[in-house]
């Protein structure tokens, strides 16, 4: 199988992380411009064969996306199943796992899981329903994000909830109403942040299932972030507090 994958950022990405999962790329003929011409001697220096088309055609392949003059079609990855969450729990020491819970917006799903990678998060749980599908425009908002690191989509949230408690994670929830902010709580062993969706927030079920709530304070009039700037302030307070230690 075969995805598409398409702008600067992600193949650019895709080619430092999985050159040999390429299959064919495409640039947009009769372009000189040096950011362009510059990746595509990137791609050539690493083999790669190039080839050129319209934008008619990128833009169809692209469903119209903001693809920057070049797009390519990859080797799909390993796609996670459900039944593979506790093998990929046993082989961590200290879990850190992103669930998402209804982000129905490809941008922002693709903006948590950018924000999910660069915080060393190890694995991201999304329910099969209600949520945006891995698409091309998923994987250029990520910026290669989507390629490295597991994805997993299950059928019951509520129940891959227990499944984390049962592995000894900390389920902490975002919540507008929550009394401890996100800077208050404890961060640093196992655990999983759980954010809501963009207009409603956490579902009924997913809320009773987290051990703790959190909020992000608000000092300003606007009362709520874009999730996905929520889940990086939330994602990387926990890296701060996970590498005290360290500094």
């Amino acid at each position: 199988m075969s995805d598409i994958i398409y702008g600067f950022h992600s193949i650019k990405a895709f080619l430092e992380h999985h050159p040999e999962r390429f299959l064919e790329i495409f640039i947009l003929q009769n372009n000189d411009s040096y950011r362009l011409q510059s990746l595509v001697k990137e791609l050539k220096s690493a083999g790669l064969s190039i080839l050129f088309t319209s934008r008619q055609y990128l833009d169809a392949q692209t469903g119209g996306g903001v693809h920057q003059g070049i797009m390519a079609k990859v080797c799909s990855a390993h796609q996670y199943q459900e039944n593979e969450l506790p093998a990929l729990l046993n082989s961590l020491d200290t879990p850190f796992v992103l669930v998402l819970d209804g982000i129905t917006d490809p941008h922002n799903l693709g903006a948590c899981l950018r924000s999910a990678e660069a915080s060393g998060v190890q694995i991201v749980i999304l329910p099969r329903d209600r949520s945006a599908p891995l698409n091309a425009t998923v994987k250029k908002a990520a910026s290669g994000a989507a390629e490295n690191i597991p994805v997993i989509r299950v059928t019951n949230l509520a129940r891959t909830l227990r499944v984390l408690k049962e592995y000894h994670l900390l389920i902490i929830g975002t919540a507008g109403e929550a009394k401890k902010t996100v800077y208050e709580a404890r961060m640093t062993g196992s655990m999983a942040l759980v954010m809501g969706s963009e207009e409603k927030g956490l579902r009924r079920l997913t809320r009773e299932h987290c051990d703790h709530l959190i909020r992000i304070p608000m000092l300003g009039r606007v009362s709520s972030l874009n999730v996905s700037v929520a889940t990086g302030v939330c994602l990387f307070e926990a890296v701060r507090q996970r590498n005290m230690k360290k500094i």
